[in-house]
């Protein structure tokens, strides 16, 4: 787009800066990479409907924008963990209405008639969820849309076969017969998907067909049937069912380097992270660095100060092993990674302050990944993204509906604009 895009502060609450102050940070959101990776989902799975992830904020991303750049290219349902994510989408300027919202972490006493009056899709584990929802759905005077999980294997959220199964899905039955659910989907998680030939993904798939064939036996005729997250999605054709559901996927990471790469399935990555250097100076050999002087200079040498800390989300287990990319070249975090900041030894170079410091992008320039950041910190790349915090701006860019993100993002504040043309880990939640 020609358009300059709004910088926002994703649900900060301090004060927009003038549009022409530079950022400390930025965490630059390419809403063209994440349309384009929704285009390339729905062409891994060309019969079923695509989900968008955006729970905890789109991985980082920040929901309400990201939400509606899947939509807008194509994506039919959103899906959120909490009934609280889902109804701020539903509220939303920008999300048509016929767009499905799904959520499916409740706890006892949720705000089940708000989801209903919202017309959102909730998620039913277990029997004491669905009287909840059953009554709420008598005061509300309409029925609720309720899909039924179903636990094959992951031993977390989800119902458990056998008589528990049995005893849901006749009480739905029951509950659906006097107008108060419509059981709008079956549905499950895969708990080894990003692990190519794991036993468990047949296990799962097969109890997965076993439970959905009883409850439509029982008389249950769902709209969708879903188990397929990003790794089956992408590797798993016979899991994709009527739905796919794609969170870390849509956001340009590969769910495990064991599958590939971004680029093997033609992804890109959406964030890119980087900040300014804050000051740059020049030491002497054997001066201590950070917190514990875990790091000493071997000589000589100019050290330089990233604005960049573990408030902001910077993995403080990433000390010492953290890549940035500065000048064109990698540097490593020199010392402890502190609150607020840390330091990189720049040898003998000598940027001026307000250099650039990329922490991570797409790899395209030379930049480090997220990936590399979480073999760096022994974490995923989910993780990395995920918990970028809030005094870090989102910079949204080559969007079309950026012009109106300020005025309509609650708490995120626009604070100056900025534009740039589109251009071995363990298991996450996917």
């Amino acid at each position: 787009m020609s358009d300059p895009s709004e910088t926002l502060g994703a649900m900060s609450t301090t004060a927009p800066l003038p549009s022409t102050a530079p950022l400390r940070a930025r965490a630059e959101i390419d809403l063209a990479a994440l349309r384009a990776n929704v285009r390339t989902l729905r062409a891994h799975a060309p019969g079923a409907a695509l989900m968008a992830v955006v729970k905890s904020e789109a991985y980082g991303h920040g929901a309400l924008p990201c939400a509606r750049a899947a939509v807008a290219a194509g994506a039919g349902w959103l899906g959120t963990a909490t009934p609280e994510e889902a109804l701020a989408l539903r509220g939303a300027a920008g999300i048509p209405a016929d767009v499905r919202i799904m959520c499916w972490l409740w706890t006892p006493g949720g705000p089940w008639r708000e989801a209903i009056e919202a017309d959102l899709d909730v998620s039913v584990s277990g029997m004491w969820a669905l009287r909840e929802v059953t009554e709420a759905a008598r005061r509300a005077g309409r029925p609720a849309r309720v899909q039924l999980k179903a636990d094959t294997g992951l031993g977390r959220n989800g119902c458990q076969p056998g008589d528990d199964w049995a005893e849901l899905v006749a009480e739905a039955a029951r509950a659906e017969g006097e107008g108060l659910v419509r059981v709008t989907g079956l549905w499950s998680h895969f708990a080894c998907a990003d692990e190519p030939g794991h036993p468990s993904i047949a296990l799962q798939l097969g109890r997965f067909r076993e439970m959905v064939s009883y409850a439509q036996g029982e008389g249950l005729s769902p709209e969708v049937r879903h188990i397929a997250n990003s790794p089956a999605t992408l590797t798993l054709p016979e899991a994709h069912f009527d739905l796919v559901r794609t969170g870390i996927a849509l956001y340009g990471i590969s769910p495990s380097p064991e599958i590939g790469t971004p680029a093997d399935f033609g992804l890109r990555p959406v964030m890119t992270l980087s900040a300014s250097l804050a000051l740059v100076k020049h030491v002497p050999g054997g001066h201590g660095v950070s917190y514990g002087h875990r790091y000493t200079t071997a000589g000589e040498t100019t050290l330089g100060l990233v604005p960049l800390g573990y408030a902001d989300g910077i993995p403080r287990h990433a000390s010492g092993t953290g890549p940035v990319l500065i000048g064109g070249k990698w540097r490593t975090v020199a010392g402890r990674i502190a609150m607020d900041q840390f330091v990189v030894d720049l040898g003998g170079d000598e940027p001026p302050p307000g250099s650039e410091a990329v922490l991570f992008g797409p790899g395209d320039r030379g930049e480090p990944t997220a990936e590399d950041w979480a073999q760096a910190a022994g974490t995923i790349a989910y993780e990395i993204v995920t918990r970028i915090g809030t005094r870090v701006p989102r910079v949204y860019v080559d969007s079309d509906v950026d012009a109106e993100i300020g005025a309509e993002i609650g708490a995120e504040q626009a604070v100056g604009r900025e534009h740039r043309s589109a251009g071995n880990s363990p298991s996450g939640d996917r």
